[in-house]
């Protein structure tokens, strides 16, 4: 037969193709039994008609993938086939069920080659992800298991059949389908000689399997961020800088943003309120400017809530219990809470000129709108911390910068976009623009604000979702699908945080707490 010659189209079955349908199932399954009698499949189709998928050639049956609903909990656990059937051989569907069980999958012989069994796997799939079910269960057989079984145990042949030292017609289709074997069922068809009763339990995880629960306690999937490239100006008081920021919050809240970002340390014109010669001591400049930190916290959480907007606010330099000066990015909740991430590796120009500490604390914020992490400029450049993140199940990577030079951005960007295609997230990169010549230790940015992607093909060929257009002040958008990130790290092209080595390498997190006095150290 010549692909010329197929019209094929995919529909559910219908009561009118049982002749089709039984003259298919006694030619597949001539050895246990079979076609299903009439009224078992009128039910089937009656109880469950999404799940009895068919495909036919110009109105010829030639492949069909029988389904039904059952209870999870049930039958991910040892089971038989005849607890799927009841009273007058009526396949038992639970419309209550939260997963869908694979009943049969039958081809045309003449069809075999042309992939239908993988058409109907991946119907399947998507009906699955459509109702909203947990998995699709599946109890298959292993036809080929009398060839072997005088010398491998069941156990022994699964494990050769899924390294591919031997083929299973059955089993090495669905393990090819993505679907992982449970466990072994004993005795799940006795009348089966060639898998010698045994069957392989099946199951393909659904994993935008939402369970059900109040619609207000729902994470949503969509999130829209509003990032400000922001312009360093002169402001003439605090009030001046702080009506600025409101503008923006206010513009970005407008466009239903989820999160309103600015860039690394966009309070630092307001040091131009000293005069000229004090700015000159740029220790005493940074530690004026910190004076400012508690005022914009309070400002910034008020505008987080009145305008029902998560806030990353940047980064501001704060006075420690220790006296010592930290660069620290906050972020004000839209409920009112305000977390905080420090920088924890500092330039050697912020250790020379300003005397900045790094901190000593990471760790993942949990937001109505995903589970996000913050690293400020320099810190994105080590890896290690996007990957103790990721660690934490991070979604969106925030990267508040501020640099000088292009070559500087370059660092940044290149960095960014390397730790979301590794721990496959969101990364979103926030810069500030402009030039400041009359201002001490300000003179010059260079930012182009842009949001990354993983590399796949669920998302732009080049992994930008959006950028600035370089060195202008302007506010951008972009809308962040969570669900891809779901999807990408289960099925991507590849699959890097699942893939990790961990049997020869790990990463893990010291504890610092000694130094604060809450835990002595070793």
């Amino acid at each position: 037969m010549s692909l010329e010659d197929l019209h094929l189209n995919l529909r559910n079955l219908a009561s009118d193709d049982y002749d089709q349908l039984k003259s298919l199932m006694d030619a597949v399954y001539h050895d246990i039994g079979g076609a299903w009698p009439k009224h078992t499949i009128d039910k089937l189709i009656q109880e469950f008609p999404d799940g009895q998928i068919a495909i036919e050639d110009d109105g010829v049956l030639v492949g069909v993938a029988l389904t039904v609903q059952v209870d999870y909990d049930e039958f991910s656990n040892p089971h038989k086939y005849d607890d799927l059937i009841g009273h007058r051989e009526i396949i038992l569907n639970d419309p209550e069920g939260d997963a869908m069980y694979g009943l049969d999958v039958l081809i045309h012989p003449d069809y075999r080659g042309y992939r239908l069994g993988r058409r109907l796997y991946e119907a399947r799939k998507e009906l699955c992800r459509s109702l909203n079910l947990r998995a699709i269960l599946a109890g298959g057989r292993i036809p080929e298991y009398h060839q072997h079984a005088v010398e491998l145990t069941p156990a022994q042949y699964i494990d050769k059949v899924s390294r591919k030292e031997i083929y299973d017609p059955i089993l090495s289709f669905q393990l090819a389908n993505d679907f992982q074997v449970k466990r072994l069922l004993r005795k799940y068809l006795p009348e089966d000689e060639q898998s010698r009763g045994y069957a392989t339990l099946l199951e393909w995880n659904n994993i935008l399997f939402e369970p059900a629960e109040n619609v207000l306690d729902t994470r949503p999937t969509q999130v829209r961020v509003g990032a400000v490239q922001w312009q360093m100006r002169e402001f003439a008081s605090v009030e001046a800088a702080l009506q600025q920021i409101e503008y923006f919050v206010d513009a970005l809240s407008d466009y239903q943003s989820d999160f309103a970002v600015f860039p690394e340390l966009f309070t630092t014109p307001l040091m131009g309120l000293q005069d000229r010669a004090a700015q000159k001591d740029q220790t005493a400049a940074i530690r004026f400017l910190a004076g400012f930190t508690d005022r914009f916290k309070s400002e910034l959480s008020r505008m987080a809530v009145s305008y029902n907007i998560n806030i990353i606010g940047g980064s501001m330099i704060e006075v420690g219990e220790d006296d010592r000066l930290y660069n620290v990015a906050y972020l004000f909740h839209r409920d009112g809470e305000v977390e905080k991430q420090l920088k924890l590796h500092i330039t050697p120009q912020e250790r020379r000129d300003w005397v900045i500490e790094g901190g000593d604390n990471l760790q993942v914020f949990d937001t109505d709108a995903g589970r996000v992490g913050i690293l400020i400029c320099y810190d994105v450049e080590f890896p290690e911390l996007g990957r103790l993140l990721a660690d934490q199940d991070m979604d969106i990577l925030f990267v508040p910068f501020w640099v000088d030079t292009k070559n500087g951005y370059l660092r940044v960007r290149h960095c960014a976009q390397a730790r979301a295609i590794e721990n496959e997230c969101y990364v979103v990169i926030c810069g500030s623009v402009g030039n400041l010549p009359s201002i001490e230790n300000l003179d010059i940015q260079y930012a182009q604000s842009a949001v990354f992607t993983p590399s796949d093909f669920a998302f732009p060929h080049d992994a930008v979702l959006a950028e600035t257009t370089p060195n202008t002040e302007m506010i951008f958008f972009s809308d962040l699908d969570l669900t891809r990130l779901t999807v990408v790290r289960a099925e991507g092209s590849v699959t890097n945080l699942k893939d990790r080595r961990k049997d020869l390498f790990d990463l893990r997190w010291r504890d610092w707490s000694w130094k604060s006095g809450s835990k002595q150290e070793d």
